[in-house]
């Protein structure tokens, strides 16, 4: 009996992408501390935190109800709850409405409702815009569905603070230049699972040349705005060395990535590894 609780527990638990979630609360956190200059109050920080968790798994987990015809074709994916049957389409379904149901009206009544606004927004990007629409039948599915996961800093910042500001704009702006060259060092390494489920992801239809160039570009940009960031005077001056320094390693690797022979996947794969310790650094550099 308790094995199977235990089972059943984990299962819902995968629904939420629990790995991604602690990737969005931490960027949340660090724009909570920038935004409240100092470590916010604690009771603000947890109900800011856990709201946000709870409606990005929600709206994970509506992504694997949805998506569970093409999860089950993808070798990375075919291993999720709903493909399995540890979880029911209509369990997943409603754990996700759920989740992010309970965490909108507990985030405005516990945090302030511009907090839970965004958080609300950020779901429903992810649900309709990204999942639902564009996901299946644009090329620039991550480019602008990938703005899901840029909501993250704007709730942290609107929790600790009750508005909005240019600094939380940029950090939204930040994640959203980053997401392509993510994503699509991804794309590039498993276009293979891609083309199989029929996702338009870049390297299938445009070729991987022009997405490694269009990578390169975004790559600029992202250090472009993280240099930014630092004349709002919200951060000091070890971050703007940090995206100095870190923003050069982003692009080299993406020169790197544009100039490996096609056919060979080493520096895609290396991309999309550093791509993750970048944006990491780069928002506990916010904090230091």
């Amino acid at each position: 009996m308790l094995k199977k609780v235990q089972e059943t527990g984990r299962a819902y638990l995968e629904l939420t992408k629990p790995g991604i979630v602690v990737w969005l609360l931490i960027t949340a956190y660090c724009a909570m501390i920038v935004g409240h200059r100092g470590i916010p109050p604690l009771a603000e920080t947890v109900y800011t935190l856990v709201g946000l968790g709870m409606s990005a798994g929600g709206a994970h987990a509506v992504n694997m109800w949805y998506d569970r015809d093409i999860d089950q074709v993808m070798r990375r994916t075919r291993r999720r709850p709903v493909v399995t049957g540890r979880v029911s389409p209509t369990q997943a379904l409603t754990f996700g409405i759920v989740l992010g149901a309970v965490a909108f009206v507990g985030m405005g009544t516990l945090v302030n409702w511009l907090a839970a606004s965004a958080s609300l927004g950020g779901y429903l990007f992810y649900v309709f815009v990204y999942t639902m629409w564009l996901k299946r039948r644009s090329p620039q599915n991550i480019v602008i569905g990938g703005a899901a996961g840029a909501f993250p800093p704007i709730v942290g910042w609107a929790g600790a603070t009750g508005h909005l500001g240019l600094a939380s704009g940029l950090m939204f702006l930040l994640i959203f230049m980053w997401t392509p060259p993510h994503f699509w060092s991804l794309a590039l390494y498993k276009q293979d699972d891609y083309r199989n489920a029929k996702i338009p992801m870049m390297p299938i239809v445009r070729g991987p040349r022009s997405t490694k160039i269009q990578s390169l570009v975004y790559a600029l940009l992202s250090m472009a705005v993280s240099i930014a960031l630092y004349l709002t005077h919200t951060v000091g001056r070890v971050y703007l060395g940090a995206a100095v320094v870190l923003g050069i390693a982003f692009v080299v690797y993406n020169i790197r990535l544009l100039r490996e022979p096609p056919g060979e996947l080493a520096w895609a794969k290396k991309t999309f590894r550093f791509s993750l310790i970048y944006i990491a650094a780069l928002f506990v550099a916010m904090v230091v």
